[in-house]
């Protein structure tokens, strides 16, 4: 895998964008095929977006791949998706790591098969010094019980007496979450038509710029991701501040 050119970041563009790649399963049905040819099919539109992102100067691209809440779906379809992430793992390493992209996973890792858990911890130590572009895989992930997670951790650093309760901001707690040493999305884009988070980043993505289409993510490609980010440029991100040029005493 070859990135496309990374350009110079400019300050309308996003460095950081988060996809929740949704409507696999619903893009199969339609063509009267099995849930689980749309999840072969999402595994490729990966790879194109993955390729887009340095050109665009993304420096950070998170990609929800597995809920929490996943883990409820047939038996069958969770072996096919545990089956491909193991092939992705496989497959991509050498071409990542060639093009400079540093890889790094996010979740519950523990609730894995332990030999994806290994692929994946070998793929974090292979390209742990990579630069043209993060790739933040979310698997086995949920916000809420990461946010849980990083409360307990805060929790026993105060229990330890290392860390005083009045010393617990906001940097605390981002210090303690899963995506600790990222800075947050700035772009968060939903595929499917659907108009929610699901439990995706919710801490993180306070202050992101959302944006949603209809089109199933197998159908997604470097055009959508365009057409995300210029309809990005043309927000005023505020951040609860009021613009000189629009303040009136």
């Amino acid at each position: 895998m070859t990135t496309d050119a990374p350009r110079t970041p400019r300050p309308d563009r996003p460095r950081h964008v988060a996809i929740i790649m949704d409507g696999n399963g619903r893009w199969a049905t339609e063509r009267g095929r099995p849930r689980t040819y749309g999840h072969h099919r999402g595994a490729e539109r990966v790879r194109d977006i993955v390729k887009a992102a340095p050109g665009l100067g993304i420096e950070v691209l998170t990609l929800f791949a597995f809920s929490t809440e996943n883990w409820r779906r047939p038996e069958y379809e969770i072996k096919v998706l545990m089956g491909l992430f193991r092939r992705y793992a496989v497959r991509e390493i050498d071409e990542l790591d060639g093009a400079n992209v540093r890889v790094r996973f996010i979740g519950q890792r523990e609730r894995l098969p332990a030999d994806l858990q290994r692929m994946m911890a070998q793929m974090e130590a292979r390209t742990a010094g990579n630069t043209a572009l993060t790739i933040q895989v979310a698997l086995s992930y949920g916000s809420r019980t990461e946010l849980v997670g990083a409360v307990r951790r805060l929790a026993g650093e105060v229990a330890a007496g290392r860390l005083a309760p009045d010393e617990i901001d906001e940097t605390a707690l981002s210090g303690a979450l899963d995506t600790a040493g990222i800075d947050d999305p700035d772009l968060v884009i939903r595929t499917s038509g659907e108009y929610r988070l699901s439990n995706f980043l919710l801490w993180q993505a306070a202050y992101a710029e959302l944006w949603f289409t209809p089109v199933l993510w197998p159908d997604f490609n470097r055009e959508h991701l365009f057409e995300a980010i210029r309809d990005y440029q043309k927000r005023s991100r505020r951040f609860g501040a009021v613009p000189d040029d629009e303040y009136e005493e």
